[in-house]
């Protein structure tokens, strides 16, 4: 049987799959396998071998940038993470010769639950999306307060200096990409290497991606199963995460699901101050996110949609439409500057 995506350009053996795991876990069973829709970076697939749920993550095929589809440290970190209180999904094995499926990947047993595209968390009542917008902040407190050289990854990133180095790593991939050039997002690097703060010394696991589409929702309550997407997990600053986390606050519905156009308050969401004081009540040695650090969110964002553009062009995207995300890359650039004007360097709002 071999399953094959088109958009990927890459089939996959699912008889040599369907092997493989019969003689690991040593039984002969059935496998099943259909792919995810949703995301844009590692193709992931749902897997059935006999009576086991898993879910399969992998490296998509072709050119990669450096340092890039990273899955190795999605699971390092999730497994570093199991004996904690941050939700994450058991994982099964992972497997880095690409001789098998084409790419290396990694199982991890399937977790039941809600994932919401948006931030708007449709379907929901105001008084369940209010309670989900605290369990957010709450869990991304949770991590943070992960002593992480405990947890094993002590070496899984360096803690100082995170922001400078961010912003070289970013700008470096805005530079390579084969993309027309965005003026407002090269401008903004600039600005950003000019604006960094001094580096205060909080340091913490950092997610990289840590947001609403990211999160695995109970299937019929408020709370977090389990924290998705790994993939950009290091050891870094707190706001960077907290202001990757507010990034809604400040993009439209129409700009990959935020909710500045929306009526927040009628919806149950509260505001990005209260969110940002639910996380604080719990670290509250982290300040407020400023002007630089939302705008460096804005940033990096922006930078992943290039990416994503990127691979759409060289046809290994996970989405089959990932190209229609390019212009989001100069729109995020825009919202950023939009704070900056708004706000200056001070952390209001």
């Amino acid at each position: 049987m071999t399953i094959r995506d088109d958009t990927l350009r890459a089939p996959i053996d699912a008889d040599r799959l369907e092997h493989f795991l019969n003689e690991r876990f040593g039984s002969d069973q059935p496998l099943s396998m259909t792919q995810i829709s949703g995301g844009q970076s590692n193709p992931t697939f749902r897997v059935r071998h006999g009576d086991r749920k898993m879910i399969l993550r992998k490296q998509p095929p072709g050119d990669l940038a450096k340092g890039a589809h990273r899955i190795d440290r999605e699971y390092r970190a999730m497994d570093a993470l199991a004996g904690t209180a941050v939700p994450v999904p058991a994982m099964i094995l992972y497997h880095d010769d690409p001789e098998l499926l084409g790419t290396p990947f990694y199982l991890m047993e399937e977790v039941p639950g809600r994932v919401f595209q948006t931030a708007a968390m449709d379907g929901v009542t105001p008084e369940m999306r209010t309670a989900m917008y605290e369990n957010l902040a709450d869990t991304l407190a949770v991590l943070h307060a992960v002593d992480y050289e405990a947890a094993g990854l002590s070496r899984f990133g360096r803690p100082n200096a995170y922001f400078e180095r961010q912003i070289d790593l970013w700008s470096g991939q805005l530079e390579n990409s084969t993309g027309e050039p965005i003026a407002e997002l090269e401008e903004l690097a600039r600005w950003l290497r000019e604006n960094q703060p001094e580096d205060d010394g909080l340091s913490s696991i950092a997610h990289g991606d840590f947001r609403v589409g990211n999160m695995l929702y109970d299937a019929d309550g408020p709370g977090i199963a389990a924290v998705l997407d790994w993939e950009l997990a290091t050891i870094g600053h707190p706001l960077a995460d907290l202001a990757f986390c507010c990034m809604p606050w400040h993009t439209s519905s129409d700009e990959y699901g935020g909710i500045l156009d929306l009526d927040r308050e009628a919806l149950g969401i509260p505001s990005e101050a209260d969110f940002v004081e639910r996380y604080r009540k719990s670290m509250p040695q982290v300040p407020a996110p400023t002007a630089f650090h939302l705008a460096f969110a804005l940033f990096r964002f922006a930078v992943i949609f290039v990416g994503i553009a990127d691979r759409a062009r060289q046809g290994n995207a996970a989405d089959p439409d990932a190209e229609r995300y390019g212009p989001l890359a100069r729109r995020f650039a825009i919202r950023a500057w939009e704070v900056i004007g708004r706000r200056g360097s001070t952390a209001d709002g």
